[in-house]
């Protein structure tokens, strides 16, 4: 039934979804009207109205209000006057959504024309609107900020299949809400979930509790953290050079590749089912020696050799070395003076590339990377557990999210490391598209925490090729994104372009906002307006996990992430602790710890 008590104006201009609205001043004295007992107020950026159509009612997001919100052809009135009274009493709202019955639907079948009345939204429509969301199919994240009596629900076949960016400045609750959305999927409603983690500052193994199996590096067994180890061997060839100090020329990186490749080749016979060698590559996630290939480059950049009348007769070793302790071979120094032993005028000259290889293997905090425990090949390329049992251990445990906390990882290859995460799931899933652990029959929810990091737009790294793949291709195999990023700007824009749901958090960064705007609907990009005023922990929801734009209320995690701020005047309060811990301090520093490493461990 049509309520004369709601209608606040009329519809003076239609230009597509646009809606210029005036408001009645004879019928709405005031701009906070009381309507069944409740407090309502007109014209508020955000805010809903409803213009019945026949059997439907269209429902719209006020965007402007006052004089920004008068027509073009009233602002190029000659009657001043005119204009200047009025100027208080226009509304601009945005068509989202009709309501036809019960039923609520995004987008709109037909257009208001001039002369309709506008209604305020109330209580009711709101509950029509929020209550039409299967909660089978969608999880509850917080309250609607117009009414905390309202869930707000988000829809996870849309969310997870079609990508979600969260944004937010510094403080603004973006761990929080990552927390509480993840937590809310893991409590039971969805067993088989799956949901991977990258979480480069270890801010969500306590947060997330028994919903999560944590792998990190120097995990705490007896704190139930698991060993985080990922192969080199799974890298792209071009992505494995880069964890690598220093640069080789284009015919060095080629004679290094075609080495690279034959150790993949022998080493692929080893495996249980070796791959075709047609299709095979340098570029081919199989197992070969890397002390085992920088030996061989080493001896031979170091070789010199005893000839006979200009024909080769023996090398001119003094001392074997031993790839396992990566100890190079020793030969005697090349004369210079055209006599035995010569010099390898073959070698590539890399001699020095080759000695920071060897500085990366020696390196402990690389162990992860390049000593990854039963990853780790022998001489042969023999290994005891292939990328399947990786893949068990990171997609197929107990619980229905995984956290891969790389903040033990050295900042110099995190991108590269989380580009490697990436890429081994997108491909492993994309390859078993048609196998009960692909994508399409129990879909995977990737988390990238702080996305800017190695997702930088004009970057061609493995992590941001495989995130472009994904956020274009992986609705179709079951593999979703959720960005998370304080610097939406730095992000790549056609990834975020790609995301069909954007939750937006306060943002004090007038590029960051603009870059924000290109994601969503143009028509509503006047609501971003709201950004820098919203409350901690409240967010824009746009987009299709969504009935409709909203602004909401999160909710608090019931334990916080580690990126909370500390309580200064709290600890500040307390008595100072012993000068002692600074020499533990030194201690875990130096071990590349953080926590005192017990005995047995």
């Amino acid at each position: 039934m049509l309520r004369n008590d709601t209608i606040i104006g009329t519809v003076e201009s239609v230009l597509g979804s646009r809606i210029s609205i005036l408001i009645d001043t004879e019928r709405l004295p005031s701009n906070v009207p009381v309507i069944d007992g409740r407090v309502y107020r007109v014209g508020q950026i955000g805010s809903f109205l409803r213009i019945p159509v026949g059997y439907i009612d269209l429902y719209g997001v006020v965007t402007q209000a006052g004089a920004d919100a008068i027509p073009e052809r009233l602002r190029d009135s000659d009657d001043s006057d005119k204009l200047k009274k009025l100027s208080k009493n226009w509304l601009t709202m945005v068509l989202v959504g009709e309501r036809v019955g019960d039923r609520f639907e995004r987008g709109v079948s037909q257009s208001p024309v001039t002369g309709d009345h506008v209604h305020l939204v109330t209580i009711d429509d709101l509950k029509i609107i929020y209550g039409t969301m299967d909660d089978r199919s969608s999880i509850s994240i917080g309250q609607i900020s117009a009414s905390e009596s309202l869930s707000a629900r988000l829809d996870i076949d849309k969310l997870v299949t079609r990508h979600v960016a969260l944004l937010g400045s510094t403080g603004s609750g973006k761990s929080n809400a990552v927390t509480v959305f993840l937590c809310e999927i893991a409590k039971g409603k969805f067993p088989a979930a799956r949901i991977l983690l990258i979480d480069p500052h270890g801010e969500y193994s306590s947060a997330l509790g028994s919903y999560a199996r944590v792998f990190k590096i120097n995990a705490n067994v007896s704190k139930g953290e698991y060993p985080l180890f990922i192969p080199y061997w799974a890298l792209p060839f071009g992505e494995l050079l880069k964890t690598f100090v220093g640069t080789l020329t284009d015919p060095q990186e080629e004679y290094v590749r075609e080495k690279v490749f034959t150790k993949k080749l022998e080493a692929s016979k080893h495996l249980s089912s070796p791959p075709e060698e047609a299709a095979m590559s340098a570029d081919s996630p199989i197992p070969f020696s890397l002390k085992e290939l920088w030996y061989q480059l080493d001896r031979f950049e170091r070789l010199t050799v005893y000839k006979t009348n200009g024909v080769f007769t023996r090398e001119a070793l003094t001392k074997e070395g031993d790839p396992d302790s990566l100890i190079s071979a020793q030969f005697e120094p090349h004369s210079t003076t055209n006599t035995n032993p010569y010099m390898n005028v073959q070698a590539k000259g890399i001699l020095r590339y080759l000695s920071n290889v060897r500085n990366r293997l020696v390196d402990q905090r690389f162990n992860f990377f390049f000593h990854p425990g039963d990853w780790e090949p022998t001489k042969d390329g023999k290994v005891k557990k292939d990328l399947d049992a990786l893949l068990v251990d990171w997609l197929a445990h107990d619980r229905p999210i995984t956290v891969l906390d790389l903040s033990g990882v050295p900042a110099e290859i995190t991108a590269i490391v989380s580009g490697a995460v990436i890429r081994i799931a997108y491909d492993a899933l994309f390859w078993a598209q048609d196998l009960p652990i692909g994508g399409r029959q129990q879909p995977l929810l990737m988390v990238l925490e702080e996305a800017h990091m190695y997702l930088q737009a004009g970057e061609e790294s493995v992590a941001s090729r495989s995130v472009r793949s994904i956020a274009k291709e992986g609705r179709k195999y079951g593999l979703g994104l959720m960005l998370v990023t304080q610097r939406p700007s730095e992000l790549d824009s056609t990834v975020l372009s790609q995301c069909g749901t954007t939750i937006a958090l306060r943002m004090t960064n007038g590029q960051d906002r603009g870059h924000v705007s290109s994601a969503i609907q143009d028509d509503l990009s006047d609501m971003l307006a709201l950004i820098p005023s919203l409350r901690t922990g409240e967010a824009l929801i746009f987009g299709e996990a969504v009935k409709i734009p909203s602004r909401v209320r999160i909710d608090a995690a019931t334990r916080a992430p580690k990126s909370e701020d500390p309580k200064v005047s709290k600890a500040w309060a307390q008595s100072p602790p012993t000068v002692d811990y600074y020499k533990q301090a030194l201690d875990l520093w130096r071990n590349g710890r953080f926590t005192i490493k017990k005995s047995g461990e």
